[in-house]
């Protein structure tokens, strides 16, 4: 195999859902057209690499002649919640459900013991100071089901109620936990239909 060709299928399989034969197929789709698929590509990388930045304020994706991000300056949003997320990737999910008018805070991952990711590493103080700052009075934890996710969901409720820089008691929730949109019992992993559960609501 030629060396740039091996270095780009390299490249292509580190991302997310790219397995080696999918970053392979995709490196070969590349080099055939390099005009309308190769170059494009390059220069939208180059122009990402250059512009695309995490806002200083909530960690979203935004570009760097607009910092804080639009998300932080909307004045139509809600001024009282927070959302947090794990990574600015979230944010996006959580906007396309349309469900959610607020702010965001992005800790920048979440605890877990294996990858050497402690309370120092995620983004809990700027939380904190962003609580005392702009008066949240909910704190919407929007973080994985995982066991890493529920335990950071657990020291963020426990930090949080002694937040000392919060000037009243902060209400902090979770994501309901249920079953799949068009999906039925049987198909359920354990966890998940024990979480329903336990959280099921009146009828």
């Amino acid at each position: 195999m030629i060396e740039p060709i091996e270095s780009l299928e390299r490249a292509l399989a580190r991302l997310p859902g790219l397995g080696r034969r999918s970053a392979a197929r995709a490196a070969l789709a590349l080099l055939r057209e390099p005009e309308r698929l190769l170059d494009p590509l390059a220069l939208a990388l180059r122009t990402a690499r250059a512009e695309v930045c995490c806002c200083p304020r909530c960690g979203a994706f935004t570009v760097k002649d607009e910092q804080p991000c639009a998300l932080c300056t909307d004045l139509t949003r809600d001024a009282a919640s927070v959302c947090v997320v794990e990574e600015p990737a979230d944010i996006v999910t959580i906007e396309g459900s349309g469900a959610f008018h607020g702010r965001y805070h992005v800790l920048g991952g979440k605890l877990s013991p294996v990858h050497r990711m402690g309370p120092e590493k995620l983004r809990i103080a700027e939380l904190c100071e962003r609580i005392g700052a702009e008066g949240f009075t909910e704190v919407l934890l929007a973080l994985s089901t995982d066991m890493e996710g529920d335990a950071t969901a657990g020291f963020l409720a426990e930090t949080l109620k002694n937040c000392p820089s919060s000037r009243a008691p902060v209400k902090v929730t979770r994501l309901a936990f249920g079953l799949p949109a068009d999906s039925g019992v049987a198909y359920s992993d354990p966890l998940t239909l024990r979480r329903a559960i336990v959280h099921r609501c009146p009828a």
